[in-house]
């Protein structure tokens, strides 16, 4: 209740989706509107969809990683490129006609990719084994790496609002680094008994950020947490549960459940 909404197009993908990437050259703004997204799908293919939801409809598939593909991120100036990473152990990066511009060989299978807007040139991967590293885009060379000492890492996040802090969750914990101060965790906490599935920053305070656990007994429980307080500040539950996103100019975060969003509006 109390949020109105109306479909613009369906888009008809055919085969499971694992993951979904949003361009910054999306706008419904101007005109005409563009919408341009990626998926990661279950046959191990990208597919860039774009549309200016009147009579262009046009989509293409890349295909190169061998294994399911955990995360992908537009470049988030220009959105002229998509990295990606796979359980195949690699990080890949495209342009938009899917060509691959760069390859990285990754010690195990790689869960989350993330791009700065600050930091255009540095690419964020982390990987299952407990490793996050920094790739310079430029020389295609690991430039700093940090260690969360546990395992398995599922999920991590560049902050948006300050580009020294990541997050991540591995086992049961929400683990932060501020990367000028060591390659271990600043802080750690645990927090969902049954392990920790996925970690989002607010893109409004960068001590805000929010987790979820896996889906247990038909529901997926999540949290938000704020840097200054010692206990979750929200809790909300979700049946099945999947994804986590935040909204770029508000306290409010969205989980995808059974047929249904979930959406959670918290204090700042």
């Amino acid at each position: 209740e109390g949020i109105q909404y109306e479909t613009l197009r369906t888009f008809h993908h055919g085969i499971r989706v694992d993951a979904i990437a949003w361009s910054p050259e999306t706008r419904l703004d101007a005109l005409p509107p563009q919408i341009r997204f990626c998926t990661a799908a279950a046959d191990r293919k990208l597919r860039l969809f774009t549309s200016d939801l009147q009579d262009k409809h046009e989509y293409k598939i890349f295909d190169g990683h061998s294994d399911y593909i955990n995360d992908l991120v537009f470049a988030p100036k220009d959105g002229q490129d998509i990295a990606s990473v796979s359980d195949d152990h690699t990080c890949r990066v495209w342009d938009l006609e899917g060509n691959q511009k760069a390859y990285f060989v990754l010690r195990s299978p790689g869960m989350s990719v993330c791009w700065h807007p600050e930091e255009a040139f540095k690419l964020m991967v982390a990987e299952k084994n407990g490793t996050i590293r920094f790739y310079d885009l430029i020389t295609q060379q690991a430039i700093l790496s940090l260690q969360s000492e546990q395992m398995p890492l599922m999920s991590a996040h560049w902050c948006l609002r300050n580009t020294l802090k990541i997050g991540a969750v591995a086992g049961n914990d929400w683990l932060i680094w501020d990367i000028t101060r060591s390659s271990y965790p600043q802080d750690k906490r645990p927090v969902h008994v049954d392990r920790a599935r996925l970690f989002r920053w607010s893109r409004v305070n960068e001590n805000l950020f929010a987790t979820t656990g896996y889906p247990g007994k038909m529901t997926c429980q999540l949290l938000v947490h704020h840097l200054g307080h010692p206990q979750p500040i929200l809790i909300g539950s979700a049946a099945v549960g999947s994804g986590l996103t935040w909204h770029r100019t508000l306290p409010l975060c969205a989980v995808g459940g059974d047929h249904k969003l979930f959406f959670w509006v918290t204090e700042m």
